[in-house]
């Protein structure tokens, strides 16, 4: 098999595994705050605000899992460089840019729920 495949086929199960006990979690609940119990006609109950920060929750969560991958992925390739210089040199820019993905996304992560809080506080103290 090729090298390439058989990497490619392990972040699938590494993915696979990391992502299906979150998707059973959530499908517990009601499925990004759409609350499909109360739902008329197709149409939801729930909060358009609610429904929005729930879902860039789930896709910051996402993308947070994504960038801890790439962390991971560099820390491997870091340990299996023996030595050579230019890979460890490639492993710790692969380690720094997922840090910095992973600063951003947090970052995007703090604005988003900064923002989402004060609008849902500012409009429910409103009424």
């Amino acid at each position: 098999m090729n090298k390439k495949l058989i990497k490619q086929i392990i972040v699938f199960v590494m993915l696979l595994t990391i992502l299906t006990p979150m998707l059973a979690v959530k499908a517990q609940d009601d499925v990004f705050g759409l609350n499909y119990g109360n739902s008329i006609n197709g149409l939801t109950a729930a909060d358009p605000r609610t429904v929005a920060k729930n879902l860039i929750q789930v896709i910051l969560g996402f993308l947070g899992i994504i960038a801890v991958v790439i962390i991971l992925l560099g820390g491997f390739k870091w340990m299996t460089a023996a030595g050579n210089e230019d890979k460890v040199g490639e492993a710790k820019k692969i380690i720094i840019a997922g840090v910095i993905g992973l600063i951003i996304i947090l970052g995007a992560w703090a604005i988003a729920n900064f923002v989402l809080s004060n609008v849902m506080t500012a409009i429910n103290s409103g009424t």
